[in-house]
């Protein structure tokens, strides 16, 4: 490195070595390069210093600066990024000396209230093969201008600057790449883990937003019912209610072109306008194989620089694996849920096939003996006990239609009569008979909402004012709804309020049907009736 290189006195040389050795110090890249800077000014006495990092587009996508204060770097507004002389320099690829830039024909000037500048000597800097950025050194202290000498130590110092940005960028690929499998990692762990599908799509937005250094990060999903357009769902590094919900559409926008063609795309902004000012994005596609599910996108501030191709990458292959985990759990939700039913078709069955038949059988040997009883009352018992049983048989049966339905669908009106009576009832002493007849799940959605409500409404009634220890609920569909709830109380009084009574009256009218209250000292019976809608399929 030091080969043919000129130096006036030991002390230069000694310098110069010193600073090599800073630069080679550390690991954090943007530590790096401010010692590069730093030991660069300090080699041949300048006043300002800076490095410029080239970008994916030629210019300059970072630029670290020494020598200008906090006040006037407000006051100068935006740093360079690669125009003017700088440009010459990452051009050209060779160092370049000038004793008053101003002068030079690529000159563009200095923005108000920068600090004069004249002398000038900008040196390239490579990394790993490939040029990495253009250190830059302005006014050399004394009014004179930079030597050859000069250029030869920043050379110098440039390769060692290079193989220090070389080390620190590896080790920032590897910091980002164990970041990259712990995001996989957390992420399949709670799709395994059975997460919510939505929970693991938030965290699948923050974890990518986290890799790329983003402001905001969000997942547009195609639109079940319009294929034309992608609807964002969730944004992570913005209030909720900027994007979310927007719709995009699929022509005429990068996402919908990734949504398309399932190519990751880096673009300095996005074709179609959300609604704010942002800048640079990557926009890469989501789903499993050759299911499209949607797309993220993740997005500078304006003016940010853009991602580079280590970005794309990483974060591309992210979503590829997220959404490889987010396909798989998915399928294996569905399998899971395919075994739920296929069990639930065996105990179904088991139930029909061999329970219900044995306890028919059972039925039928006590109806046998209960004609050879001779004594009433153990006769009478035996009856009860044979009633029993018929119920017990119909609610096995109850529970094999119960797992047959799909637990997806509304509660159908079979089910539901059960559910109702079973929790009013719970925590009493009732003993309580159910019986239904007829087609009663073909019963439309607005007249099995009425009926729950009646049979809600007449039970409570029974529970908590009927002073009752028998209660019967029938329901039967024909070309009508039938619904009779009976109980053995002490009927209704004369000064009872009646309101919740009314509304089964009411609910009837509404339905064009009717509702008949009989009420007495040995029990209240309540008739609710409704005509069928004209629709039914059976009708």
């Amino acid at each position: 490195m030091l080969g043919g290189l000129r130096v006036d006195g030991e002390a230069r040389l000694s310098a110069l070595l010193s600073a090599v050795l800073a630069v080679s110090r550390g690991l954090d890249l943007e530590v790096t390069l401010r010692r590069i800077v730093g030991a660069a000014r300090e080699l041949v006495g300048a006043e300002y210093g800076a490095l410029g990092v080239l970008g994916v587009d030629g210019g300059l996508s970072h630029f670290v600066y020494e020598g200008i204060d906090d006040v006037t770097r407000e006051r100068i507004g935006p740093l360079p990024t690669g125009g003017g002389v700088l440009g010459v320099v990452i051009s050209q690829g060779e160092p370049l000396r000038l004793a008053d830039l101003s002068v030079h024909p690529a000159s563009v000037g200095f923005p108000v209230h920068h600090p004069p500048m004249r002398s000038f000597l900008g040196v390239p800097v490579s990394a790993q093969g490939a040029t990495f950025g253009r250190l830059y050194l302005t006014e050399k202290r004394g009014g004179v201008g930079f030597t050859a000498e000069d250029e030869s130590v920043v050379q110098v110092l440039a390769a060692a600057a290079g193989i220090a940005v070389g080390n620190a960028r590896l080790f920032e690929q590897g910091v980002r790449r164990a970041r990259w499998l712990e995001a996989i990692t957390e992420v399949t762990s709670e799709l395994l883990g059975g997460s919510d599908p939505g929970r693991v799509l938030f965290l699948i937005a923050s974890r990518a937003r986290e890799l790329a250094g983003a402001q905001f990060t969000f997942i547009a999903l195609a639109d079940p019912d319009d294929g034309s357009v992608l609807e964002v769902t969730l944004c992570v590094g913005l209030a909720p209610d900027t994007v979310t919900g927007r719709r995009i559409p699929v022509v005429g926008s990068t996402a919908g072109e990734v949504f398309v063609d399932r190519t990751p795309r880096n673009v300095g902004r996005l074709r179609f306008d959300l609604g704010g000012q942002f800048g640079p994005a990557l926009v890469l596609p989501l789903g499993d194989g050759e299911a499209r599910a949607g797309v993220l996108c993740t997005i500078r501030s304006p003016g940010a620089a853009r991602f580079d191709e280590e970005e794309l990458q990483l974060v591309s292959a992210f979503a590829d694996q997220a959404a490889l985990a987010l396909g798989r759990a998915q399928a294996l939700a569905a399998r899971r849920e395919l075994d739920v039913l296929v069990d639930r078709e065996r105990i179904a069955r088991d139930l029909h096939d061999q329970v219900i038949q044995r306890l028919f059988g059972i039925g039928l040997a006590m109806q046998g003996t209960q004609h050879r009883v001779k004594v009433p009352i153990v006769a009478t018992r035996l009856q009860q006990h044979i009633d029993d049983l018929q119920q017990v048989i119909h609610d096995i049966r109850t529970a094999i239609f119960d797992l047959h339905a799909d637990p997806a669908q509304p509660l159908r009106l079979h089910t539901a009569v059960h559910n109702i009576v079973t929790e009013l009832t719970a925590d009493t002493d009732l003993r309580t008979t159910v019986r239904t007849a007829g087609p009663l799940d073909t019963v439309d959605p607005a007249l099995t909402e009425q009926a729950q409500a009646v049979i809600r409404e007449a039970v409570s009634n029974v529970v908590h004012h009927a002073h009752a220890s028998e209660l019967s609920v029938t329901v039967t569909v024909d070309t009508d709804l039938h619904i009779t709830i009976t109980d053995n109380g002490t009927g209704i009084p004369a000064t009872a309020t009646r309101s919740g009574l009314n509304n089964l009256t009411t609910r009837a009218t509404d339905h064009h049907g009717r509702c008949t209250i009989t009420t007495g000292p040995t029990g209240t019976t309540i008739t609710w009736t409704a005509p069928m809608a004209t629709t039914a399929p059976w009708a």
